[in-house]
């Protein structure tokens, strides 16, 4: 795959040490324009949308845009050349009948008025929201032309997915009224998720591997985020017993996966990451009103993050964060991101990391 990225082959040899909790990533959540860089194409914006629902949901225009967008960010450093094609937090909900709406900086996931508790959850081929998702992905491949990667979108798991049908104080209640019942619908869902990320995987993988969306992250076969942010209102037993058994059996069907760790108040729950051998790396989102990824704060998670044989990804780290943080966890298997605005600060970044390391 010869891509827009100049440095892709050098990277992509970084991301495959990271996977192996080997060496140090430098990169960001998404991408960022320079007025000082030149396009790698001369491809035109398309017309503004309408409305927040194109915006959002017309698979031809979010193609379009995102065409154009590729085509003038910057992707120096390890910065994924990736179209981020998510369709909001948790997607796999929409394709199990939850309505869709646009919003000005986010895809709002509604609760279906028709879901049944007491019905299997299923996998229809006809539902808007697949055909949604098998859309943008095909119009986005087609206008990448091998230049980047099509994201896959963020479809998440589990408690969560269970959450959006259901509505999350009918999930939560239902894990104590109806716990065997709630374990069927998880494995559903589970069972989905593979089926769904399968046919997905078809439309956007590229020679040996795939991209995900978020997070910034690449790697050969295929790859995922995986993540729990109802845990926060769960305890450490029903973790163990709701949410540990689905993960694991995610991260033993895929080949490489990161869990996005969300908040203070699911911090109590790492012990029992750490017990799944088959995740490969853990991502600490310290949460609002909290220090960011780089603050010494988090230095001895990370560490012990990195004790149990998992790399890390460190997010929203300052430029003068990056020496200390290496100082305190070394450089073996460091994603760093860093929210990046010129390419200078890029190379800023990468500096001090290879002085540190050399």
């Amino acid at each position: 795959m010869k891509t827009w990225k100049k440095n892709w082959e050098e990277s992509k040899q970084r991301y495959i040490d990271w996977w192996n909790h080997k060496g140090v990533l430098l990169t960001m959540w998404e991408h960022f324009q320079d007025s000082q860089m030149m396009a790698h194409a001369n491809i035109p914006a398309p017309a503004p949308a309408a409305d927040d629902q194109q915006r959002c949901l017309d698979p031809v225009w979010r193609a379009d845009y995102l065409n154009w967008y590729m085509a003038h960010s910057s992707f120096l450093a390890d910065i994924l050349p990736v179209a981020n094609t998510e369709l909001g937090p948790g997607s796999l909900a929409a394709i199990l009948g939850c309505p869709l709406e646009g919003g000005a900086d986010t895809i709002w996931i509604h609760q279906p008025s028709n879901f049944d508790p007491s019905v299997p959850i299923t996998f229809d081929h006809e539902s808007e929201g697949w055909k949604l998702h098998k859309q943008l992905l095909t119009e986005c491949k087609q206008r990448a032309n091998g230049n980047y990667y099509v994201g896959m979108p963020d479809l998440m798991e589990g408690l969560d997915v269970l959450a959006s049908l259901e509505g999350t104080d009918n999930a939560l209640m239902n894990t104590m009224m109806d716990p065997e019942g709630t374990l069927q619908r998880l494995q559903e869902i589970n069972n989905i998720y593979f089926k769904v990320f399968d046919e997905l995987y078809d439309i956007i993988k590229e020679d040996d591997g795939m991209a995900f969306c978020y997070f910034s992250i690449w790697g050969p076969g295929k790859v995922s985020k995986l993540q729990c942010d109802i845990s926060t209102m769960i305890s450490e037993e029903d973790f163990r017993t709701f949410v540990q058994p689905f993960i694991r059996e995610q991260a033993q069907y895929l080949d490489h996966t990161l869990y996005h760790l969300d908040g203070v108040g699911a911090i109590r729950h790492l012990p029992a990451l750490l017990e799944i051998d088959e995740i490969d790396a853990i991502q600490w989102t310290p949460g609002v009103g909290e220090p960011q990824g780089g603050n010494p704060k988090w230095y001895d998670r990370y560490k012990r993050i990195i004790d149990a044989g998992k790399s890390i990804e460190d997010n929203w780290v300052g430029l003068d964060e990056i020496e200390p943080l290496l100082d305190a966890v070394g450089t073996d298997g460091i994603q760093i991101n860093c929210d990046f605005h010129t390419e200078e600060e890029v190379l800023r970044a990468q500096s001090i990391i290879d002085r540190h390391i050399h």
